[in-house]
């Protein structure tokens, strides 16, 4: 199954629990996902609220730490992978600026 991630014995304890967070698409929906995680009892799942325009911000941010630390990060252990997370992570909350929601729930128009 190539939606989820797939653990090898190192990465987890015997018995430790694995939390991931899936949106509603139709991957993470489907029946051979579902039978999946009815074998793996391990592995909690927290799915997106449908229409979850909000998480659209999470993405954004989580996108952006991808392509700018980790995708052709080069890493001599855990710890530097960690360093350079953190280097990330202080150096957005620095500079970072409040985001202003505009929407205000009433139905878009047409034209």
């Amino acid at each position: 199954m190539h939606c989820l991630p797939r653990p090898t014995c190192r990465d987890h304890r015997p018995g430790q629990e694995t939390h991931m967070v899936l949106d509603n698409g139709s991957s993470h929906t489907a029946e051979h996902t579902k039978k999946w995680l009815a074998t793996h009892p391990r592995w909690t799942v927290h799915r997106t609220p449908p229409h979850a325009s909000w998480m659209n911000r999470i993405e954004l941010y989580f996108s952006a730490m991808t392509r700018r630390v980790l995708r052709h990060g080069d890493f001599s252990s855990r710890d530097d992978l960690i360093d350079k997370l953190d280097v990330y992570v202080i150096g957005r909350n620095e500079t970072a600026k409040p985001y202003k929601w505009t929407y205000d729930g009433s139905p878009l128009k047409t034209m």
